[in-house]
């Protein structure tokens, strides 16, 4: 069983307003664990990716590796924790509906943002001292080398080509968002477990196999592979990398799921009983 279109651009309204009644505190605590989540996605990406290339082509790692990196956001849609990248769409949306305010859409960004990075952060100590090395030490593991490759790969060659760099990973990131938030959508369009796995399993997969950046993600794997000796500084990260993808994530998810999907059911959406 499935809601209609319209009944989900409606529920997205009322996730929003929920959620940007939160206090800082809870903001935190959820936040933390969302990073967290989308983290054990990353690490679970690098570990199940490492060397397949070698064997079996660069599609089927993409392929590999996209297909067990949802496990993250399944987790934080099932448990209500507070993603980032969900809430650019979430919360505006319930601004376009009336049932919040602007004010509270940019102080949940802040902190979910916040939370989300020490969450990240966190996972990434854990993996770095844990399966990316061999016993804690400097000597790295295939998941460690992989890690380290995977950091550079997702911020050296924007350095190399200077403005275009920056660029491509801005719109790298519209494009990830965009199905991020095209899952949580699907998500909510489903009255079961399953077809909420399946609805939110797809578009990330499809996201992480196409390349595309995703700023919470990357504020594990970039870090990861820092900690792992990486040729990337984290102002290097921050400036090539993790600006340009939350910026592009945002608009990837307010403007091309939030305002499109609100601009499309509006009509619609005056006929529907306030939740």
């Amino acid at each position: 069983m499935a809601h209609k279109p319209v009944e989900i651009v409606n529920l997205a309204g009322d996730a929003g307003k929920y959620k940007g009644d939160l206090t800082p505190g809870n903001y935190l605590i959820r936040s933390f664990m969302a990073g967290l989540f989308i983290a054990v996605g990353g690490a679970l990406a690098t570990v199940c990716g490492t060397g397949l290339d070698t064997y079996m082509g660069a599609g089927f790692k993409s392929m590999i590796s996209g297909a067990v990196f949802p496990v993250g956001l399944i987790a934080i849609v099932l448990t209500g924790m507070s993603l980032f990248t969900g809430d650019t769409m979430l919360i505006p949306m319930a601004v376009f509906q009336k049932k919040s305010t602007w004010g509270k859409v940019f102080n949940a960004w802040f902190w979910v943002y916040i939370g989300n990075f020490i969450g990240s952060i966190f996972w990434a100590y854990l993996m770095s001292v844990g399966p990316l090395s061999k016993g804690g030490g400097p000597e790295l593991t295939a998941f460690g080398q992989n890690a380290v490759a995977i950091a550079q790969a997702k911020t050296l060659p924007y350095m190399a080509n200077g403005g275009v760099g920056l660029w491509s990973a801005f719109m790298k990131g519209i494009a990830c968002n965009l199905l991020v938030n095209l899952a949580i959508l699907l998500g909510l369009a489903s009255k079961n477990m399953i077809g909420k796995f399946f609805g939110i399993w797809f578009p990330i997969m499809a996201f992480v196999a196409s390349g595309f950046e995703h700023s919470v993600a990357n504020m594990y794997f970039i870090p990861a592979g820092i900690m792992l000796g990486a040729k990337v500084t984290w102002g290097q990260f921050i400036y090539w990398n993790l600006i340009p993808v939350t910026i592009g994530n945002i608009i990837g998810g307010f403007i091309f799921i939030g305002a499109v999907y609100f601009i499309s059911f509006k009509k619609e959406l005056s006929s529907i009983s306030p939740s």
